[in-house]
């Protein structure tokens, strides 16, 4: 969440601390220092303000939107606050009030970048009608305003989000057409030729991207992809360990060398596939109190349908036909959820245990326990897919900023004892490949069972038919004390 521009003189002793713990992470120390920051000054409205964007960091959604209140209560006009509120409400699923707080976002900075984002996002999600979610962009657009690169960019993504990624390409090269030196909109054309599977296209404006910004990792990786997808593997696969070579922990990355090296029939792109120890399906143990397994599960994914409220998947994800959860569901005080979490970690633990030691990239970096109560290992983001019959499936992905995946199944629709509809499929790319892969694994999911696989590792699901919706919870685990 946004923090108020402020100069670092004004600032108090807990408000500096506070930012200084959100930056590294802290969010819970840096909540500590906002109240004592809000206590210190209790008149001002940029110390509520920062105290609402950490809560709203930390999904507590009703007391930032509180605090938000309070700071605009006490004279922030900031179109910041209004941000904060906004997503608060979002996160409450009070969707229209959301809507609004956006919009006065927009009206006190009608170039707003972050604010036109979300708005269309939720717009997105509540309807999936396009030009719904796209209005208040086109106008802006229009309007000629400053931003309005990155508008157009991000304009294209919704049109990708919503399959048209055709229009979203063409989108761009009218904006390129006059702006050819920036590498953003390259780099934006390169993802919507990619989608629309135009390789040639893909492998243009990445390699321009890269020439215009040497550095930036994003265009050496869509790159690799392009070169991918024109059967040039052995360029790609060069590209990707020099890649790999400066981003060590680039999740991404090691997938398309894996890709490259297995297009090139090198058993090391499969072998991380075959490590039957590294993919693996465990059963979660049922958390105390509950009568029974099925009570347990029934009441979880009640507790997680409260929370879909939404009917399209959110534009940049790997979802389709279905919605995802927008809050940090590890962090909830919902007692279910926390119940559910406990027993995750246990399951974890088991799993970084018997992996045992190796040199491999995942056994490599198993951290070494702080104490009994700091693992070496910590949940980063935990969220819930609720995919529907017929249309509801992953498309084939990577997390690249994680370590370790994973996929608990709270729900399975009867499809899955029908070949492979609804399972988890592992190995087959998420970008074009020249010949086509296909899947080096699948997972039947279990309801109440626990998929855990490294961040690196190709992953999505498989459609299925029926009446049924398939409801998980995922999550990445992320190192805490090694690099």
């Amino acid at each position: 969440m946004s923090t108020v521009p402020t100069r670092a003189a004004a600032e108090s002793d807990p408000a500096r601390e506070a930012r200084d713990l959100k930056a590294q992470g802290r969010l819970d120390e840096a909540l500590d220092a906002h109240l004592r920051d809000v206590a210190a000054r209790p008149s001002s409205a940029i110390a509520e303000h920062n105290l609402a964007s950490t809560l709203g960091d930390l999904s507590r959604f009703a007391e930032s939107a509180d605090a938000a209140r309070r700071a605009l209560t006490k004279g922030s006009t900031a179109p910041e606050t209004q941000l904060v509120l906004a997503r608060a409400l979002q996160g409450l699923l009070q969707l229209d009030e959301a809507e609004d707080a956006f919009r006065r976002a927009l009206e006190l900075r009608p170039d707003y970048l972050d604010a036109h984002q979300d708005l269309a996002q939720l717009r997105w999600m509540r309807t999936g009608d396009l030009g719904h979610a796209a209005a208040h962009l086109d106008a802006a657009l229009a309007r000629q305003a400053p931003a309005t690169s990155a508008l157009t960019i991000l304009r294209a993504r919704l049109d990708i989000a919503a399959g048209e990624a055709q229009a979203a390409l063409a989108r761009l090269e009218r904006r390129l057409s006059s702006h050819a030196k920036d590498p953003a909109l390259h780099l934006a054309a390169a993802q919507a030729a990619a989608a629309a599977d135009a390789c040639e296209a893909h492998l243009a404006h990445a390699v321009q991207a890269l020439r215009l910004a040497p550095s930036s990792q994003m265009a050496a990786k869509s790159a690799v992809e392009a070169l991918l997808g024109l059967g040039r593997a052995e360029e790609g696969r060069d590209l990707a360990a020099r890649i790999l070579a400066h981003h060590p922990q680039d999740q991404g990355v090691r997938a398309l060398l894996l890709t490259a090296q297995r297009l090139l029939g090198d058993s090391q792109g499969s072998a991380p596939y075959c490590d039957n120890g590294l993919v693996r399906q465990m059963e979660v143990p049922t958390p105390p109190g509950w009568p029974s397994r099925d009570a347990w599960l029934s009441a979880l994914g009640d507790a997680l349908r409260a929370r879909h409220g939404w009917s399209m998947h959110p534009p940049g994800q790997s979802l389709r036909g279905g919605s995802q959860t927008q809050e940090d569901l590890a962090r909830s005080p919902d007692p279910v959820l926390a119940g559910f979490f406990a027993s995750v970690r246990e399951t974890i633990a088991r799993y970084i245990a018997e992996l045992g030691p190796g040199s491999d990239p995942t056994r490599a970096r198993i951290p070494e326990p702080a104490n009994a109560d700091r693992p070496g290992w910590r949940l980063t983001g935990a969220w819930s897919v609720l995919l529907r019959a017929g249309e509801g499936h992953h498309v084939d992905h990577v997390h690249p900023e994680g370590w370790l995946s994973s996929a608990f199944h709270v729900e399975t629709p009867p499809a899955t004892d029908t070949g492979q509809q609804g399972w988890l499929a592992f190995g087959r790319p998420g970008c074009a490949t020249s010949p086509a892969l296909a899947p080096l694994a699948h997972i039947r999911p279990k309801p109440g069972h626990l998929v855990l696989f490294p961040s690196y590792l190709w992953h999505g699901t498989e459609p299925f038919d029926g009446e049924a919706d398939r409801l998980t919870v995922a999550f990445d685990i992320v190192p805490e004390n090694r690099a």
